[in-house]
């Protein structure tokens, strides 16, 4: 694989190899799979209709199981780092998130009407591990990509991810229609679709496993900075995470790492919306069906890829905030037109600019962060990144699924509440300053 013709050796820091960069974006392309078909196309769904047997509170039971799964990402992603950046250890973490995820997936497969408990402690499981993995992986992105490629990079990797992801769905989509034709119920066909996306997730991770080369490693100002004990059993996640977000409030040099965290943590409300409830949202306001839903996520997925890998070019040659600011717009327009949307062909256009704004907003908010962060703590701060993105996991799903409540099911309020926050995140990137040439800016 090192013969890759998208991987530029000028992209890449001195020593990586073009493989070990395809081999970390293949963690991409592993777990794309578990959040395309588990919290976007099909359990979500799943969960409302069949495993919380249609109540009217079965939206708001699924938003608050990933709230509660984020709220554990929360705190704990930033000791876990910190751990990580000390003992050099992050594929060590790495591989048990992927197994622990992988696990839950393979456990939802066994849940069927009124199996909520059972859910609901597997959905946290696997949504957990997944994040953890998620911040983990993202950790070695400074590692490998020069400061003036992290743009590009960081975009290699969603755009191979959403193919995963498209595998993943296209597979159980296959089945999906084999089993609706030999007259099979969901809860047959449900629980197949998710031993495929455990089964793509273990063998595409493989290859990460394989490859990557852990290279971070604390240096005697990152062991002062960590304190005299980062490891110790005596130090609590919330007192970690306390510290480190002590510290980075503190120091002026990553005042814009802040405001990044700020701005991700309103944005990425929104994202979170699209990828936990698109397939409810289909379903309940537009009428589709389960293979309609499906397909479409399906076109969602080509164009985040799309958008994530040439985005990636764009976002290092106008700057990233630039950038981001340009998907934060498009994200507006798709909640307008989604709203406005009566039937499918409107609908469909406003699903694929989400694809587009959502590949290129994720692989963009990647790059800040790695371009924000300190090399020798990378894992920690992404830890922290962590945390702001699981806290708008938290905001965004639970905010939809309270105005569907709320308002008796009117799915179209709380799409349109939605488009807040990304005009909230839109005011908040005009606050972030990004270091010139890979070096860290001191705000006045």
């Amino acid at each position: 694989m090192s013969t890759q013709p998208w991987i530029s050796s000028n992209a890449l820091q001195p020593g990586v190899r073009r493989r070990e960069v395809w081999a970390w974006a293949m963690y991409d392309f592993a777990n794309s799979g578990f959040t395309t078909v588990v919290i976007t196309a099909v359990f979500n769904a799943y969960f409302v209709g069949v495993v919380a047997q249609g109540a009217d509170w079965g939206t708001l039971a699924w938003t608050l199981t990933l709230g509660v799964s984020s709220a554990l990402v929360m705190f704990t992603m930033p000791a876990i780092g910190a751990r990580a950046d000390a003992k050099r250890s992050k594929k060590s973490w790495l591989f048990g998130a992927t197994v622990g995820c992988v696990a839950g997936t393979l456990v939802l497969a066994l849940c069927g009407p009124g199996d909520l408990a059972l859910a609901v402690v597997a959905v946290v499981l696997a949504n957990m591990c997944f994040a953890w993995g998620e911040s983990l992986i993202a950790a070695f992105l400074p590692e490998l990509a020069r400061p003036e490629a992290l743009g590009r990079v960081s975009g290699w990797g969603w755009s191979l991810g959403y193919v995963g992801g498209m595998l993943a769905l296209g597979l159980s989509l296959g089945y999906v229609l084999w089993a609706q034709a030999q007259g099979l119920p969901a809860t047959h066909f449900v629980p197949v679709t998710l031993v495929i996306t455990a089964a793509v997730y273990a063998a595409a991770a493989t290859a990460t496993f394989l490859f990557l080369r852990e290279r971070g490693g604390s240096t005697p100002a990152t062991e002062q900075a960590l304190g005299a004990s980062p490891t110790s059993a005596g130090e609590s996640a919330l007192q970690r995470l306390r510290r480190t977000a002590s510290e980075v409030r503190q120091a002026r040099e990553h005042r814009g790492f802040l405001w990044l965290m700020a701005c991700a943590c309103a944005y990425q409300a929104g994202i979170s919306v699209v990828i936990a409830l698109a397939a409810v949202y289909a379903e309940q306001a537009m009428g589709f069906q389960q293979t309609e839903t499906m397909a479409l996520i399906f076109l969602v997925n080509i164009a985040a890829a799309a958008g994530a890998f040439v985005f990636g070019y764009f976002q290092d040659r106008t700057g990233h905030r630039r950038a981001l600011a340009w998907t934060l717009w498009g994200w507006i327009g798709m909640t307008v037109l989604a709203v406005a949307a009566q039937g499918p062909a409107l609908f469909w256009v406003a699903a694929v600019l989400a694809g587009l704004c959502m590949g290129s907003s994720q692989s963009a908010g990647r790059a800040m962060a790695g371009l924000l962060a300190p090399p020798d703590r990378a894992a920690e701060f992404f830890g922290l990144w962590t945390f702001a993105t699981r806290l708008a996991a938290i905001v965004g799903p639970i905010t939809y699924g309270l105005v569907t409540w709320l308002t008796a099911g009117n799915h179209r309020l709380a799409i349109l509440s939605t488009g807040l926050f990304f005009v909230i995140g839109l005011a908040l990137l005009r606050r972030v300053q990004l270091p010139a040439q890979g070096h860290p800016v001191s705000t006045p």
